[in-house]
């Protein structure tokens, strides 16, 4: 039981840190008292471990005998170097303000244990606004937590100057490229609710812990998303344990990105789970809106989404004004309602209002079985050369009403066809439902006389 009460007080410092002049014995029976079942007294990071006076030798030594170490490999910059080419331009995936980050392959014949997989790994860029502390935090965080819904951190590389991470390879990127880049295609509804849920997943595993880990910088460019469009949470360069005994905050100096940092963080540097919550309600609004939370090209008001989308959200007959409009309507109504209310409700300026993750979770796995449909049924209506009548179609009946034409006009002798189209030519893409109308106005069985209506109903 004594050992039990110094396993729970154990910080990073006292385990990583051998500058510090803590002896830590790591016995074989401390893996029972770490592992509790499904948790575990987790490694507690401290503001204090980017000691210039730490010897980087001393760093990795401790890392290898260390619980965390155990979990990860030592990689030597030799071997990176061959993974990933030597740092060849052409696996470069991107940059960020830890550093670039290259895309390698590593051989099952590399290291024992270590299965053939592609990987991407990240390196310090050593004139960065990040330094030696955030690649401290990516390692005792990621190195000791495990979920679906966290990037799997593989191992780690400590040489000299050099500062590198290994981490299990994301084919589709980031949330941010996915949903934003200029000639991406546009995520359906039902993928965009399942990042949106496996992200809830991730965050709410985070709070739930023993020791809370607030994450402090949630955002589109730190989802990632695998082959399935899973979402994983990555970077955890900024993250935070949450507070402890009595406390309901942790006091730091203000961290983050504009537009996603919770109002009372930002003015307090008070830090707590409910800024991850306002966090999520900015990215789920991104997710509905297919805006960026800020764009200085936008017009005054709109630069800030919450600032425009706000006012919106209070009425849910402004949905269509909120939703992507590059959806074209393929959206759940009931099922966007609920998710504009539950954003409405993450983004609420009093932090006691805001619903926990574990909460929005719940509400979101509701949300997974409403299918993409039409708002309205979808009518094109054919132009036809030389036709003078002025002809109104009614979209929701797809009724025909006449207005001011001559009986010259009438449509007696003319050839009408409707054609139903099925649900998967409409859904996404409108080119190849041009090219449709294109290739059979083109056809010689329509004459000039016939007129072409194409209907889909409701289902």
């Amino acid at each position: 039981m004594k050992q039990q009460k110094k396993i729970k007080n154990i910080t990073w410092k006292s385990v990583i840190l051998s500058c510090y002049k803590t002896e830590v014995s790591m016995q074989e029976s401390d893996d029972k008292k770490v592992v509790k079942g499904a948790s575990f007294q987790r490694l507690l990071l401290s503001d204090r471990i980017s000691d210039p006076a730490c010897s980087p030798l001393s760093v990795v030594d401790d890392l290898s005998n260390s619980v965390i170490g155990s979990k990860l490999h030592a990689f030597t910059l030799a071997e990176l170097r061959v993974i990933t080419h030597n740092f060849a331009r052409a696996n470069l995936l991107g940059e960020g303000g830890f550093g670039p980050v290259y895309k390698g392959f590593v051989d099952d014949k590399l290291r024992l244990g270590l299965e053939a997989q592609p990987v991407a790994v990240k390196a310090l860029d050593l004139d960065g606004m990040q330094g030696h502390r955030e690649w401290m935090a990516e390692i005792i965080f990621l190195g000791q937590l495990r979920h679906p819904h966290l990037v799997k951190l593989i191992g780690y590389c400590c040489e000299e100057e050099q500062r590198l991470l290994v981490y299990e390879y994301m084919a589709r990127g980031s949330l941010e490229n996915q949903l934003f880049r200029r000639y991406a295609a546009t995520l359906p509804w039902s993928t965009r609710m399942k990042i949106a849920l496996g992200a809830a997943k991730g965050l709410a595993f985070l709070h739930g812990e023993d020791n809370q880990v607030i994450y402090r910088d949630f955002k589109t460019s730190n989802v990632l998303l695998d082959a399935d469009f899973t979402a994983k949470l990555s970077d955890f360069g900024l993250a935070k344990d949450g507070p402890e005994g009595e406390e309901t905050y942790v006091t730091t100096r203000v961290m983050g990105t504009q537009g996603y940092a919770a109002p009372e963080y930002v003015m307090t540097g008070h830090l707590t789970s409910m800024s991850d919550v306002f966090s999520f309600g900015v990215v789920l609004l991104e997710l509905l809106t297919g805006k960026r939370s800020m764009d200085n090209t936008r017009p005054g008001r709109q630069q800030s989404l919450i600032e425009w989308a706000r006012p919106l959200m209070r009425d849910s007959r402004n949905l269509d004004r909120l939703m992507d409009p590059r959806l074209e309507g393929q959206y759940s109504t009931k099922g966007a309602q609920k998710a504009v209310a539950l954003a409405y409700k993450c983004l609420s300026h009093q932090p006691k209002s805001r619903p926990t993750m574990s909460e929005v979770v719940k509400i979101l796995e509701s949300l997974q079985g409403f299918e993409d449909a039409f708002l309205e049924p979808f009518v094109y209506v054919a132009p036809v050369e030389n036709d003078r009548s002025k002809e109104r179609f009614d979209t929701k009946r797809g009724s025909k009403t006449k207005q001011g034409t001559d009986s010259s006009d009438k449509n007696h002798g003319r050839r009408v066809r409707r054609i139903k189209l099925p649900t998967s030519l409409v859904a996404y893409s409108d080119s190849s439902l041009y090219k449709k109308l294109r290739d059979g106005l083109n056809s010689p069985k329509h004459t000039q006389d016939t007129k072409l209506i194409i209907t889909h109903d409701n289902q």
